[in-house]
């Protein structure tokens, strides 16, 4: 459906002139409609369809940003993050995407390596997939999965310091990059807030934001953890490019042309199906087991 096409059923006829016209409440819920459909608006298309100023489409863009229904980039606006919520909300999330994300993720992980665990719900249930005979180092700004990890027999558990961040339950400031700084990892499990193809790595917390950027510097390659509901998102503060991800894992409920502009962009995909990971991009060897 085109945008012009979707716009007859908000117009109504201005009784004195005549012409149509559409109410402020009922244009705004049109360019959530847009929004939801194509992922992203453009203020000069909005304009031109909607027969009003750029000015009047920046602020219904403006306000809907105020109240997190989108997030405005130049030019228009992008869906927002989703991950607004609470730590104990967002454990209720998709929680069979997030077990079949971590199913994929654990198999990433080899013995003996030194893995960047950053703090999330997703990554949590990482935490709690990787096999109890494996050997290896997880350093980790999430007091949930250190806990989570206590018990394990072979792991060691590096908890890093710093203020905790109480809606994310995890540790960040000067103290947590001034850590990550002294270690060099074989591999990062990297909790996404959003992901868009041109935005990149984007988070809602600033000081989050400065910890991924190092948990990322500190690691040899990184994975993107990523949830159907966060792909083609943005969120206030960009931590990355999309070049900063080796490897994007999703869940298998995400459509395979929605990964395109993500595979387009070199990264290799990697999907938990319900009994083995699919990669739709399988040019690193060293994850070709995954699908023996």
């Amino acid at each position: 459906m085109s945008i012009n096409s979707q716009t007859c059923n908000f117009k109504k006829k201005n009784a004195t002139s005549g012409k149509l016209i559409m109410l402020t409440a009922e244009r705004r819920q049109f360019i959530l409609e847009i929004l939801r459909r194509d992922k992203k608006v453009l203020s000069s298309e909005l304009s031109a369809v909607l027969k009003v100023s750029e000015d009047t489409i920046r602020r219904d863009l403006r306000e809907l940003a105020e109240t997190g229904l989108l997030q405005r980039v130049h030019g228009g606006a992008l869906l927002s993050s989703p991950a607004t919520a609470s730590y104990a909300d967002r454990i209720q999330q998709a929680p069979i995407e997030k077990e079949a994300i971590a199913r994929a993720a654990a198999k990433l992980v080899l013995p003996g390596q030194v893995v960047i665990l950053d703090g999330g719900t997703t990554t949590l249930q990482v935490a709690r997939h990787l096999p109890i005979d494996l050997q290896a180092t997880v350093i980790t700004n999430s007091p949930p999965i250190a806990v989570a990890l206590a018990e394990h027999p072979h792991i060691e558990v590096v908890m890093l310091g710093g203020q905790l961040y109480k809606k994310a339950l995890v540790n960040i400031g000067a103290a947590t990059v001034e850590a990550l700084r002294m270690i060099r990892a074989d591999l990062c499990m990297l909790g996404v807030c959003s992901l868009h193809p041109e935005v990149g790595i984007s988070v809602t917390n600033l000081n989050e934001a400065h910890v991924k950027q190092a948990m990322i510097k500190s690691a040899a390659e990184v994975v993107g953890l990523v949830t159907a509901a966060k792909l083609d998102t943005a969120a206030p503060y960009v931590v990355a490019s999309i070049h900063a991800l080796s490897y994007l894992v999703t869940a298998p409920v995400v459509p395979l042309e929605v990964l395109t502009s993500y595979k387009d962009l070199g990264l290799t995909i990697i999907r938990e199906d319900i009994d083995s990971a699919t990669i739709i991009d399988s040019e690193a060897p060293v994850y070709k087991s995954i699908i023996d």
